[in-house]
């Protein structure tokens, strides 16, 4: 890490917006392409990456105050930021689409209360933005599982459960067939529930 990383790092610890401002225009390119990645065609024909990112920083710095970052990595709160205002915006420009709680379908695939209860964790986990480091130990145990899956099922997960896309779009928008994404998003699930009852 470099001298101007470190006071950076320094200053952030301390509160201090001017070194979140620093943090915003050094990793302007990097948070920019991440925005780009992740937003999607329909979304970006409604708002610009830019202004997801002009959001975020502006979130970041209300909330700088309330985060104690000790050794974690500044840079990975601001992409769960970043990745909290795709959301909000899908839900902005989409509501039309959002399916009735009393309709949506348990993310096991099942009607139980234990597929519900994982969607909500799940849910839960991946939207949480200026809280990320004071999460509960269900939550925590859910990103550390959520990351030791491949990028694109993890993918796969997020735009069925959280952006609510059909396994018909997801399968257009990551080049596969339907039947390849229900595969993927059944093994998913299942080692994530493998993996958290290991953590109880």
């Amino acid at each position: 890490m470099s001298n101007h990383d470190t006071q950076i790092l320094d200053g952030l610890r301390r509160g201090e917006q001017d070194a979140l401002v620093a943090l915003l225009q050094d990793k302007h390119r990097v948070l920019l392409a991440f925005i780009q990645k992740r937003i999607g065609s329909q979304l970006q024909r409604k708002i610009e990456p830019e202004d997801v990112l002009q959001e975020a920083s502006i979130e970041a710095l209300r909330s700088l105050e309330k985060i104690e970052f000790g050794d974690r990595d500044p840079l990975n709160w601001l992409f769960t930021i970043c990745e909290r205002k795709i959301i909000d915006a899908h839900r902005k420009f989409f509501s039309t689409q959002k399916r009735d709680a009393g309709r949506e379908a348990a993310i096991g695939g099942s009607g139980d209360q234990t597929g519900a209860g994982l969607g909500n964790l799940l849910a839960a986990s991946m939207t949480t933005p200026s809280q990320a480091f004071s999460r509960d130990q269900k939550q925590l145990a859910m990103l550390a599982a959520l990351d030791t899956l491949p990028d694109e099922q993890r993918e796969a997960l997020r735009l069925r459960y959280l952006v609510g896309l059909s396994t018909k779009d997801i399968a257009e928008k990551l080049g596969k067939s339907d039947g390849a994404v229900r595969v993927m998003l059944s093994r998913g699930i299942s080692k994530l529930q493998t993996m958290l009852v290991d953590a109880e």
